[in-house]
């Protein structure tokens, strides 16, 4: 099995406060893996940990490691910047820079390290917007401000800066929460499309996008890892009465 990324024993806590505690999982590489479990059980203290965000927490403090392509992220001679280009991260609200416009935010990240040349930020720019499947509808506005855009045309606007960089892993946060039903069909449908080149980790409270849009699952609880494995076995033949009772809906 080729493996992208992958945590060993990874624990996160605020202060005296554990977030997750000793999580284990191992990411195949050109996969979905699906982060499931009622709110407040750790999947975004998890899914922070993968690309060091809680680097930019100052009580945040993580144990374990987390290897990317085999190096542990967390090594003295990391640079977090870079592990946050590798990584990229999608929120569950978009993001898009609000002053800027379409053209300027897909690019932010090539600016932002120095890459000045037009012809590297327009092939990047269309490039990224294509994977985003957003370019067809924005292709002759792209010096119009980015808030114009719908929220789905936000999101994929935010997945596109994202790609923009070629990170290798792409985390999702709930990328679909605040969107409507066509436009979650749309991000479902782009995140299929991208697992062909990159790793996507993605957290989801509606199960049955989950088993939709995953290769792998992952239940956490209460700051645990309950149960991880294929979405399909997951779903119709839990190992663990906890993960049964939950995606039966009998409690969460």
């Amino acid at each position: 099995m080729n493996l992208r990324m992958e945590t060993k024993n990874l624990t996160v806590k605020y202060g005296s406060v554990v977030g997750v505690k000793d999580i284990s999982i191992a990411f195949p590489n050109k996969t979905v893996t699906a982060l499931i479990g009622p709110s407040g059980c750790g999947k975004t203290t998890y899914l922070r940990a993968l690309n060091r965000m809680h680097d930019l927490t100052r009580e945040a403090n993580v144990e374990g490691e987390v290897f990317l392509d085999n190096k542990n992220i967390y090594d003295e001679d990391v640079n977090p910047v870079i592990i946050r280009r590798k990584v990229g991260m999608v929120f569950q609200k978009p993001t898009p820079f609000p002053t800027m416009s379409i053209y300027d935010n897909v690019v932010a990240g090539l600016k932002l390290v120095g890459v000045r040349d037009k012809s590297i930020l327009n092939e990047t720019c269309e490039r990224a917007l294509k994977q985003a499947a957003l370019f067809e509808e924005v292709k002759d506005r792209l010096k119009t401000a980015a808030v114009s855009l719908s929220g789905g045309q936000q999101q994929r606007l935010s997945i596109a800066r994202a790609l923009a960089v070629e990170p290798g892993v792409l985390l999702m946060d709930e990328p679909t929460s605040s969107l409507d039903p066509q436009a979650t069909l749309r991000i479902e449908e782009l995140i299929h499309e991208l697992k062909k080149n990159i790793t996507i980790i993605i957290i989801t409270h509606n199960m049955q996008q989950a088993a939709r849009v995953s290769d792998k699952t992952a239940f956490f609880y209460m700051g645990d890892l309950i149960e991880v494995g294929d979405t399909n076995t997951l779903f119709t033949n839990p190992s663990k009465k906890q993960t049964e009772d939950y995606i039966t809906g009998r409690f969460g």
